[in-house]
C-alpha cells in the first residue's frame, strides 16, 4: 500500500474498476507491480508504480511487488535490491513480496495439465525453423512436424527436459492453439525453454527448465488473486494468450488484463536494452548516473518522490501513445524545490574581489533568509570579509547594453544580502586574463539604497576565507534530439549523445554551511539553479549536482 497521499484524477482504468465494483464483480481490488530484475527501473516504471500502488491505495485494496525472474541470464540480486529501494523511495509499500520463481513448481504442474489435455507439445524445431513455420501477418503458419506427438510421449519428453537431459535450444514446450490465427502470439507460442549453466538468484541450480513470460505472468496473477493486471500497450496483442492460458488450466481466479500507454519521454531513451548499452559501453557512469532516466539516477540528481508522482499525475493514463516533453518533468521538480529548497550562495567560476576599504582581518555576520517566501524556514548568517569571490560571468569591463545589471569596471552593484561595491581596478596576468578585481564598498548601503543614485543589479558572492571548496556538476539532457531512437537520419541513436550533458566546475566555492550538507539534500543556489549534495561523495570531497536550472533555457 502507499505512504503517498497525492490526489489522483480519474481515468479509464478507474472507470472500469468502478463499474465492476458497482456490479459486484469484486469485493476488493488487487493489483501488482511485476518488474523483471534485469536492470534498474526508469521513469517509465514510475508511471506503472504510481498507477498500480495508487489504485490499490485509493480502493483500500492490495498491491504486490512481484519479480518476473524467468530469464536468469540477465537477472541478478543487485537489480532486485535496487528495484525494492526505488519503490520504497517513491513512497509505496507492497502488501506482499513475491518472485515468479516462487511458483516454478506450480507452473510446471499447469504445463503438465496442458500436455495431458492435448493442448501443449514438445517441439524440436530450432529458432530459425520456428520463425519460418510461424508465417507472417498476411500468411498463416505451418504446423510443426512434432505437433501430433502423443500425450504420453510429450509427458516423458517434458519430464526429461526438466531433468536436464537435453541441450539448450534442442527442445521447447509449445501451446497447441492455432497456426492460422490472425494474432501471431496465438500460433503455438513457446511456453518453456531449456537453460543450462545458469545460477538463478533465487533458485540456484535447481532448475534448467524456465517458463516464458506469457505463460508465467497470467498464472502468477491468478495465484495471487489479482483482480486487475495493468500492462502497457505492447502487451495488448498478448491478452488473448493471457486469457487462453487461464481458460485452459484448473485455476479459479481470472484477472482482467487492461493496457495503458507507456511513458515516452523526449531527449532520452526508455528501452532497458539501450539503457543497458549505455552502462555496458561506459557512456555513462553506471545505472545511477544523474543523466540517466532511471529512478536511481533521478534520485541521485536530486529529484524528489513528490515531483515524480506529480509528473505521473499530470501526464495521465490513456490508451494513446504520446511523447512527453522534458519541460513538463523539469517543471514538476522546479515547483517542488521552489517550495521546499533552502537558499544558499555558490560561486561556480570564482573571481577574486578585494574590498580595499574593508578592514583587514575583520568579518561581519550578515543575516540572509533561508527562503524568501517561507519565513518559517528562518535565517542563516553569511560572513563578509575583505576578500570575496564573485562569479566571472557577473563581471564585464565594458557595459554591453542597458540591460546588463551586473558589475562593470568603474560602476557599482549590490552584493546579495550585503553592501554596494564599486569596481575601481581590474588586475590581469601576463596573458591578459582577469585575476582580481579591486573594489570599494559603501558602508551606508547595508539594507538600504543610496539616496543619490540607483543601483541596477544584485549579484551573489561568498567570503574567500569563510567558504568551502566544492565540485559542482552541471547536468543537462543526455541526448540532443527529442526522439533519438526514432531519428532515421543517423545510423546509431548514440550519435545524439549530448557532448554537454555534463560540465564540471572543479573550483567552485560555496557557503561554509554547505560543508556539512547531508547527502541528497537539495538547495537553490541563488541565481544559478537547484542543486543536490551528491549521494556518492567520497571522503572530504564536496560534490553538488545540478537538478535543474531556475527556468527552462534549453530552447535558447
Amino acid at each position: 500500500m502507499s505512504d503517498a497521499t497525492d490526489t489522483t484524477p480519474s481515468n479509464f482504468i478507474r472507470q472500469i474498476i468502478d463499474e465492476e465494483l458497482a456490479a459486484g464483480k469484486h469485493d476488493m481490488v488487487a493489483t501488482r507491480f511485476p518488474p523483471e530484475p534485469n536492470g534498474y527501473l526508469h521513469i517509465g516504471h514510475a508511471k506503472s508504480i504510481v498507477l498500480n500502488f495508487g489504485i490499490a491505495s485509493d480502493y483500500q485494496g492490495s498491491c504486490n511487488l512481484r519479480f518476473d525472474d524467468t530469464n536468469p541470464h540477465k537477472e541478478n540480486k543487485e537489480f532486485v535490491e535496487a528495484i525494492k529501494k526505488d519503490v520504497e523511495w517513491l513512497g509505496y509499500k507492497w502488501d506482499a513480496l513475491y518472485f515468479a520463481s516462487d511458483y516454478f513448481e506450480q507452473l510446471y504442474g499447469f504445463a503438465v495439465e496442458l500436455i495431458e489435455q492435448g493442448k501443449a507439445y514438445v517441439c524440436e524445431l530450432n529458432a530459425e525453423q520456428m520463425r519460418e513455420y510461424r508465417g507472417t501477418l498476411t500468411e498463416p503458419g505451418k504446423e510443426s512436424p512434432y505437433r501430433s506427438r502423443s500425450v504420453e510421449e510429450n509427458l516423458e519428453l517434458f519430464k526429461q527436459m526438466r531433468a536436464g537431459e537435453f541441450e539448450d535450444g534442442s527442445k521447447v514446450l509449445r501451446a497447441k492453439i492455432d497456426m492460422a490465427a490472425p494474432n501471431l502470439n496465438m500460433r503455438d507460442p513457446v511456453l518453456y525453454r531449456i537453460r543450462h549453466g545458469v545460477i538463478h538468484h533465487q533458485t540456484g541450480a535447481e532448475w534448467v527448465l524456465y517458463p516464458m513470460y506469457d505463460f508465467t505472468h497470467p498464472i502468477s496473477d491468478a495465484i495471487e488473486g489479482i483482480t486487475h493486471s495493468l500492462c502497457t500497450l505492447e502487451f495488448e496483442d498478448h491478452r488473448p494468450l493471457y486469457d487462453w492460458v487461464l481458460d485452459n488450466i484448473s485455476i479459479d481466479c481470472h484477472p482482467r488484463q487492461i493496457e495503458f500507454s507507456r511513458l515516452n519521454l523526449q531527449y532520452t531513451v526508455m528501452s532497458k536494452r539501450k539503457l543497458t548499452q549505455l552502462v555496458d559501453e561506459n557512456l555513462v557512469e553506471g545505472w545511477s548516473d544523474p543523466r540517466m532516466p532511471t529512478i536511481a539516477g533521478l534520485r541521485r540528481r536530486g529529484y524528489t518522490p513528490a515531483a515524480l508522482r506529480e509528473f505521473v499525475k499530470r501526464i495521465g493514463v490513456t490508451k494513446s501513445d504520446n511523447s512527453i516533453e522534458m519541460e513538463l518533468l523539469e517543471a514538476c521538480i522546479r515547483e517542488d524545490l521552489d517550495r521546499c529548497a533552502p537558499r544558499r550562495m555558490a560561486v561556480l567560476n570564482p573571481l577574486k574581489v578585494t574590498i580595499t576599504n574593508y578592514p583587514e582581518g575583520e568579518s561581519e555576520e550578515l543575516p540572509a533568509a533561508n527562503h524568501p517566501k517561507d519565513e518559517s524556514m528562518g535565517q542563516r548568517s553569511v560572513k563578509l570579509t575583505r576578500e570575496v569571490y564573485i562569479d566571472r560571468d557577473d563581471f564585464i569591463e565594458v557595459r554591453p547594453n542597458k540591460k546588463w545589471k551586473r558589475l562593470v569596471a568603474g560602476e557599482e552593484v549590490r552584493l546579495r544580502n550585503s553592501y554596494v561595491i564599486r569596481c575601481d581596478e581590474v588586475i590581469k596576468d601576463d596573458s591578459g586574463e582577469i585575476v582580481e578585481l579591486v573594489c570599494s564598498y559603501d558602508p551606508d548601503t547595508l539594507g538600504a539604497n543610496p539616496p543619490d543614485r540607483k543601483i541596477k543589479g544584485v549579484i551573489h558572492w561568498v567570503s574567500a576565507a569563510h567558504s568551502a571548496p566544492a565540485e559542482v556538476r552541471l547536468y543537462d539532457r543526455l541526448l540532443d534530439h527529442p526522439a533519438p531512437d526514432a531519428d532515421k537520419s543517423v545510423e546509431d541513436w548514440k550519435q545524439h549523445l549530448n557532448a554537454n550533458s555534463l560540465v564540471t566546475c572543479e573550483n567552485a566555492r560555496v557557503e561554509a554551511s554547505l560543508a556539512d550538507a547531508p547527502a541528497g539534500q537539495q538547495f537553490q543556489f541563488e541565481r544559478e539553479g537547484y542543486f543536490c549534495c551528491d549521494s556518492e561523495n567520497e571522503g572530504e570531497r564536496l560534490v553538488f549536482n545540478r537538478v535543474v536550472t531556475l527556468r527552462d533555457s534549453w530552447g535558447k
